[in-house]
């Protein structure tokens, strides 16, 4: 099993960052407001962040970070929630995945 993988088990909103991202930090911000408590990597804080930036590379997420997975799937980063909270459907990604309830 990838790092990756391992750390998606945790929690069903997961969102791997760097403490120098600002967007990132507005991402995490943005899921907390619909009341999601996320896990969040700070891979530049991590002793496997650079290891872990790799595989999140491979997965598809460029640029690596903020990389944001609910209910264990992919779902991108900023531009890609950004867009699913425009459309309405970041709330109900959501709730699928028991990170928040109605």
């Amino acid at each position: 099993m990838t790092t990756v993988a391992s750390l998606l088990s945790e929690n069903p909103v997961v969102v791997f960052s760097k403490t120098t991202c600002c967007i990132s930090h507005s991402i995490i911000e943005l899921i907390r407001k619909f009341g999601a408590n996320p896990m969040i990597y700070e891979l530049d804080e991590l002793p496997s962040g650079s290891r872990i930036e790799r595989e999140l590379i491979e997965f598809g997420c460029s640029p690596s970070v903020p990389a944001v997975f609910i209910g264990k799937k992919l779902i991108g980063g900023a531009n890609e929630l950004i867009s699913l909270n425009l459309q309405s459907k970041l709330r109900q990604l959501l709730i699928n995945a028991n990170a928040i309830w109605m």
